[in-house]
């Protein structure tokens, strides 16, 4: 009917969100080029101390389980999920390189983090050589307009994308609850 963009995350159900996104797509026979798939990496997927965080091990990891999950090639976008206070800026934007050098992601995105954080990891990329990070995901809506702030000027400064969640505000402006 028209939708043609697709945003989960491993974490969402321990997997099951993915899951159930790549059987849909296979069961309506829609092609892989019709559609943008966007998930995320940072939430503890096991009981390991290497299941969890935002360091290369786990990225490569997760990148592998995600698109086994979906039963796709590629990810279209790949958000790390939150701040990883233990891992370095560097370690993690090499990580999220060597996915897009494998193929297995075409585009990197960032999800609650601030915006000083975003501007120093591109920086970091940019230094290297490396991709940087195109989209900023966070909570926006007309009961929390904060990130009008700093990640606006920030995205607009960076050439940076805004995909807002939770434009509802949780179902708070639904006119569901009074």
């Amino acid at each position: 009917q028209g939708i043609n963009f697709f945003d989960t995350a491993n974490a969402y159900s321990e997997g099951l969100s993915e899951i159930l996104l790549g059987k849909a797509l296979k069961n309506l026979g829609i092609s892989r080029q019709s559609v943008f798939i966007a998930t995320k990496v940072r939430l503890r997927m096991g009981e390991g101390a290497n299941q969890v965080g935002l360091s290369k091990l786990h990225i490569l990891d997760s990148v592998d389980e995600s698109l086994q999950r979906l039963g796709l090639s590629h990810i279209d976008m790949l958000y790390i999920h939150g701040v990883d206070t233990i891992t370095s800026l560097e370690e993690t934007m090499r990580g999220l390189e060597d996915t897009i050098r494998s193929g297995k992601v075409r585009y990197l995105g960032v999800s609650n983090h601030p915006a000083w954080m975003v501007v120093k990891a591109n920086s970091i990329a940019r230094q290297m050589g490396w991709s940087k990070f195109i989209a900023s995901q966070n909570f926006y809506s007309i009961a929390s307009r904060d990130i009008e702030r700093e990640i606006v000027p920030m995205a607009i400064s960076e050439g940076i994308g805004i995909m807002p969640w939770s434009p509802l505000a949780g179902c708070f402006l639904s006119g569901k609850f009074t």
